[in-house]
Parts: structure tokens; sequence; C-alpha cells
């Protein structure tokens, strides 16, 4: 299997319901194609009973200059199905591989890197999500606040309320929500970004509907196109966004936020050694 890899099939999906239902049976012909065949428009027209017209409009709504454009990129990340593993192993795989390519394919790195500035710029720090999101605020409160970033988490929804009341010019307000249906984080978010703060929405959702009252909305991959997303832990797109992002922070001043790194670590083992001393006496 070929690793990040700007792949097409990702980008066909995250545009699937945007499509007419010609251009599904164009979509369904990319995504579930497992064989090397001719590709070129007028071969492609006859076999799915299409125009060449609307494989042009299929490619561009897909974000693509034209067909030609599309298929070159398409043939270049194309992988015949010939795995020898089986079972449960590939199946877990091939998803997590799946999300891979799809977080490959939606970052953007001028917009980690803006994020990142605002990082360094924020006075106050807040992560916010529910459920597994609220997991994941806490994992990133943890390891920002490692190299040196004020940071707090919130995982109630009445706090984030409550928290958004304190929120200004000098905050920067994480707000995580996979579904972008999560009503308290986006309470925290629209309250916060009112009072003054940059905020910031992590979410597989569409970004429009957010524009209003967040500084910058971060696509993540979502689990909906994988028929075992069940076994996929959601907070898996969360983190591998947020690694994204905190390599992306790190690397500004990177001495100095290595230094803070490891004093947090040795801090960490003098609390230890101390217990060790004081079980010793007992």
């Amino acid at each position: 299997m070929e690793y990040y890899v700007k792949s097409v099939v990702p980008i066909i999906k995250m545009n699937y319901d945007r499509f007419t239902t010609v251009e599904k049976s164009i979509a369904d012909f990319f995504i579930e194609n497992r064989e090397k065949v001719d590709l070129s428009s007028k071969a492609m027209a006859d076999r799915l009973y299409v125009s060449e017209a609307s494989l042009s409009r299929f490619a561009q709504k897909c974000g693509y200059r034209g067909y030609r454009e599309f298929v070159y990129q398409y043939e270049s990340t194309f992988v015949e199905n010939r795995e020898s593993m089986t079972g449960n192993t590939r199946m877990i795989l091939n998803a997590y591989q799946e999300l891979l390519n799809k977080t490959y394919s939606l970052v953007n790195e001028e917009q980690i890197a803006r994020v990142g500035k605002y990082l360094g710029q924020a006075q106050r720090v807040l992560a916010c999500g529910c459920g597994n999101s609220g997991h994941a605020a806490a994992e990133m409160e943890l390891r920002f606040m490692r190299i040196g970033v004020n940071i707090d988490s919130v995982q109630d929804g009445d706090l984030m309320r409550m928290r958004a009341v304190f929120q200004d010019k000098h905050s920067l307000v994480f707000g995580i929500s996979v579904s972008g249906e999560t009503e308290s984080v986006l309470y925290m978010l629209r309250e916060s970004r009112r009072r003054g703060a940059r905020t910031v929405l992590l979410t597989a959702a569409e970004p429009e509907p957010f524009r209003e009252y967040c500084t910058e909305v971060i696509r993540m991959p979502s689990l909906q196109y994988l028929n075992q997303g069940n076994v996929i832990s959601p907070q898996f797109p969360i983190l591998l966004t947020l690694d994204i992002l905190y390599s992306y922070y790190a690397a500004q001043d990177k001495g100095a936020k290595e230094l803070l790194h490891d004093d947090t670590l040795r801090a960490l083992d003098g609390g230890k050694a101390q217990h060790r001393i004081k079980g010793g006496t007992k």
C-alpha cells in the first residue's frame, strides 16, 4: 500500500453530496474501481453512458481544472488491490490509511501556519469539546502546556458557556466538534468571537456555516464513509490534526520550546523522585 498519497478518492467522497445523479454515477466508479482500465474521456463516457462534458463538470466540482488533470492525479495514485493480508487486520489498517490520505488531501499548510502564529500571540488559549472531542481537548492542553502555551481545556457544556464570558481580544479559543453540531462548543465559539477572541473550529463538516464566527475552520477527515468506522477511534483524526498543528507551533523558536519541554520532563521526574523519597521514610 502506498502511504502519504494525495489521493483523489477522499476528495470525491468529500464532495459527493454536491454531485448530480449523473455525477454520482461517475463518482461511484472511481471510488469502487480496483482495475487498470482506459480512463480517457471518450472511453469513460462510453463505459458510464455519460457525456464527456459531464466528466469535465464532475472533475471541476472535485477542484480540478478539467477531466484530464483529474485523471492524471487519479492514475498517479492508483494502487491495484493486491494486498495479501486479510480479515480484521487488513480492514483496520486500510481504514487508518484512508484517514491518513484524507488528512493529506485536506490539510492546508498556510492555514496551519496562521493558527500556529495565533498560538504564539495569544495570552490565553482555551480548547473545548465534549465526549471524545473533550478527551482530545484535554490531550491538547497537556501537550501544548509543556511547550509554554498558557492553555486550559473544558469538557463540560455549562462550563463552556460560563468561560465564554471571560474571553477577549487576548484569547484564542479552539472548539472541537467532528460533526459540527455540538451546540455548547458552537456557543463557546460564537460568544468568544463576539467578545473579540480569535476562534478556531476543528471539524469534519463543511466550513461555510461557521465562517461568520470562526477565524479559522480546520477540516478533519471523517469516519462517515468507512464501513467499519465504529471500530476506529473517533479521536484519531482529531489527534492527527493536532499533531500537525503541534509540529508547526513547536518549530517556531524551536530551541526555547525544546528547553521548556525538557523542563517539564525534569519537573515530572523530580516529583516522582520526591514521592519515592517520602515513601521510603514511612
